[in-house]
């Protein structure tokens, strides 16, 4: 039995290597993980979360309200503070209000204004709204996170290269990316990044000899505008030979 069991093991084995090297092509490609922008909003003033601008997963332009606070507060304070500056204004050109009493008042509408303005929490970034981590209704103190948008129009992800292949790359050099789960897609790349220093081979690599390796962290970016790409896909890269 076990003189049977043996080519049988060994059959499969070759038909698995042949299998992926066909599908492939036949050549060594370096994987790495797709990661994209993501950029966290929090309030900057204290309020309650009036509305969103965005359902999760929508898509978000550049300067779009994600979240709006009430801030009734300081609402008041400010339009206060614009009418106390507009009366002074009038009597500073009349001589009546000095100029150090005219720039305090002046300030302080600004800064009433500018406050009332961080209720109106914007995105920095165009892309799409990943996360909404409070609810309509709930008060906010400065600095709680309340959104995160991630910015998909270029992608990228670190491959990690053994010394004997970096030689061969160069910042901005052009490279191909495959995808495997769309019947091996391209996409081109670009090096955006090579790191000076060397590490070890991350801790997914399974066999020991793999893992004490030295390799650098090489940065892959991809034009995204379409997105296909997204966080957390595996993209395997191919090396000049």
């Amino acid at each position: 039995m076990k003189k049977k069991i043996i080519p049988v093991v060994l059959i499969a084995a070759v038909a698995a290597g042949i299998f992926l090297k066909l599908r492939s092509g036949g050549e060594f490609r370096y994987a790495g993980t797709i990661e994209a922008t993501e950029v966290d909003l929090s309030a900057r003033s204290p309020g309650v979360i009036d509305s969103y601008g965005a359902r999760e997963g929508e898509p978000v332009k550049k300067g779009q309200v994600i979240a709006a606070l009430d801030c009734a507060d300081l609402k008041l304070a400010a339009g206060i503070a614009a009418d106390d500056f507009k009366r002074a204004e009038e009597l500073y050109a009349g001589g009546s209000v000095s100029k150090e009493n005219y720039d305090r008042l002046k300030y302080r509408r600004d800064d009433s204004a500018l406050k009332v303005d961080w209720c109106s929490v914007k995105s920095p970034v165009a892309g799409r709204l990943l996360y909404a981590y409070k609810e309509k209704g709930e008060l906010v103190a400065p600095g709680t996170k309340l959104a995160t948008v991630a910015d998909f129009s270029e992608v990228w992800a670190y491959i990690y290269v053994p010394h004997d292949a970096l030689a061969a790359l160069k910042p901005g050099m052009e490279l191909k990316g495959y995808l495997p789960e769309a019947a091996d897609r391209e996409f081109p790349g670009r090096v955006s990044v090579i790191q000076s220093e060397a590490e070890f081979t991350p801790k997914n690599v399974q066999t020991r000899k793999e893992r004490t390796r030295l390799v650098f962290a090489v940065k892959v970016s991809f034009p995204n505008p379409d997105e296909t790409l997204k966080p957390g896909m595996t993209i395997e890269v191919k090396l000049p030979e």
